[in-house]
């Protein structure tokens, strides 16, 4: 559980901004804003998806800094009374719309910070995504730093040794003497190194870059998105609460993930698929030893296309776009959220003032 994660951390002061109020578009502007995201979409070449806690909040879930989030709570003395444990979780609509998207070409790599298992669970290849913040169905070797799938979650978080012995042999690789502990970081853990070089490569070669369901303050996740702005490309964030980045955005949408995502579905005329128990992984993984390291051969195939596109690239410097303050609460001047009017020319004529990177 979401609880039992926080709890399981080392004890950490500064954990962001906490329980900022949630904003929502009105249903004529998000439709708007739907189509131009969808006209994003269809047009992009390389287009990678950033997920947050907020994508798993319907499969009950809590998220950590909004209204009712872990950490909100926390603060107050209190926990979510709604917590589903991360055995029983399912993917939700968003999940599966996104490993559709990705099956059909339309996304080409997802960038999670999500520790819930959930991406897997949904049958995402591992060859589509980076799982910066560990995954509590991992194991992972300290020695070959192989990593496994497991049927149920690990009982330690912050890179516990479980003394278990390596399963590289039983996966059919070399044996390895090395010992199986946990992958989910804690505060002063360094992020995955190849989870974390396949995240920075595509985010730097993409054309488009969609955050859902994050506010974007640990970094260097949350910084990760400007580097498509860097290079060129085109940033749209998702979410109920203000983020650090809105101002840096092409377009900001308020509302819940899973109707944004379907609504965006409805308009590329693509199916949503269901989610069906034996996809998942982890029923797999407890009666075989599955493999869930990001392969070598991808990674020095993403470092060659990222040195042909971005080597000898200057980066551009990141604009501040203007705000549209008709769209903005008068007592809201902190969050500087920018709300551009969902139409072409708006997203063409971006405001012109600048902030070096």
């Amino acid at each position: 559980m979401s609880c039992n994660y926080a709890e399981g951390l080392s004890p950490y002061e500064d954990k962001g901004v906490l329980g900022l109020p949630e904003k929502f578009d009105s249903i004529e502007k998000l439709n708007e804003k739907c189509k131009i995201l969808a006209e994003l979409i269809e047009t992009s070449k390389h287009t990678v998806v950033h997920t947050g806690a907020g994508i798993s909040t319907t499969a009950g879930i809590p998220d950590f800094r909004g209204p009712n989030g872990v950490w909100t709570l926390e603060k107050k003395g209190k926990k979510p009374s709604i917590n589903i444990s991360f055995t029983d979780a399912k993917p939700t609509k968003t999940h599966m719309i996104l490993k559709k998207l990705v099956e059909c070409n339309k996304v080409q790599y997802i960038i999670s910070q999500n520790i819930d298992g959930l991406h897997l669970k949904s049958g995402l290849s591992r060859k589509y995504l980076s799982e910066l913040h560990g995954n509590m169905f991992i194991d992972e070797c300290n020695l070959c730093k192989k990593q496994f799938v497991r049927s149920s979650p690990v009982e330690t978080v912050g890179k516990k040794c479980s003394g278990v012995p390596c399963a590289s042999a039983h996966a059919g690789r070399r044996p390895c003497r090395g010992r199986l502990y946990d992958g989910v970081l804690d505060w002063e853990h360094s992020l995955p190194e190849n989870d974390l070089l396949m995240a920075e490569w595509h985010s730097s070669i993409a054309d488009l870059s969609i955050c859902l369901g994050t506010t974007l303050q640990i970094v260097p996740s949350g910084n990760l998105p400007l580097d498509t702005v860097k290079y060129g490309g085109k940033l749209v964030i998702c979410n109920l609460q203000p983020t650090k980045h809105d101002n840096k955005a092409d377009l900001v949408i308020n509302y819940y993930v899973d109707d944004v995502l379907e609504k965006v579905m409805d308009i590329l005329k693509l199916e949503i698929p269901q989610y069906y128990e034996e996809d998942n992984l982890l029923i797999k993984a407890e009666k075989s030893i599955i493999d869930w390291t990001i392969s070598r051969k991808d990674v020095l195939e993403m470092e060659k296309i990222f040195k042909a596109k971005c080597k000898g690239v200057k980066k551009k410097r990141v604009l501040i776009k203007k705000r549209n303050v008709t769209d903005v609460d008068k007592n809201d001047d902190k969050t500087k959220i920018i709300k551009l009017e969902a139409d072409d020319k708006e997203l063409s004529n971006i405001g012109e003032a600048i902030v070096a990177f």
